[in-house]
């Protein structure tokens, strides 16, 4: 039994790089439509910011879009995910906070849901990094060897 359960270990471990490719790419694609939406009309989304006396709210809709939409690009090469993780974590405290968590938890009814689980997938990638399936990893084999 417990040699079974090492087999079952090693086979699992073996998923790591697998599992981290596919939360950076759907990391990227979940950021991709507000990093549009920011982008397409970056003045009401200001002006949205500022409604909910957000400081500087004209930078920080540009800060978020441009958070978001260097995500999209950065997640799925693989490219240097961890430091982008992290203003995109920023990004996520800020929403949970500020338009989320009055809603509750429920995806559903606008809760804090889905900007958590985004908030702890992108803490695994600036723990664990971006994985063998990913620039960042081919540009690390390359210095080494």
């Amino acid at each position: 039994m417990i040699e079974l359960y090492r087999r079952f270990l090693k086979g699992a471990n073996q998923l790591q790089d697998l599992a981290l490719l596919f939360i950076r790419l759907i990391l990227a694609y979940g950021f991709y439509g507000p990093a549009m939406k920011k982008w397409g009309n970056m003045e009401g989304i200001a002006q949205w910011f500022d409604s909910m006396n957000y400081p500087l709210p004209t930078l920080n809709a540009y800060l978020a879009g441009t958070a978001e939409a260097a995500g999209v690009v950065l997640l799925f090469l693989g490219l240097g995910s961890r430091i982008i993780s992290i203003p995109l974590m920023i990004t996520m405290l800020v929403a949970i906070f500020t338009v989320h968590i009055g809603n509750g938890f429920a995806a559903g009814d606008n809760g804090f849901e889905i900007p958590l689980y985004y908030l702890l997938m992108l803490f695994l990638l600036v723990a664990y990094g971006s994985g063998k399936y990913s620039i960042d990893y081919f540009l690390t084999k390359k210095r080494e060897g």
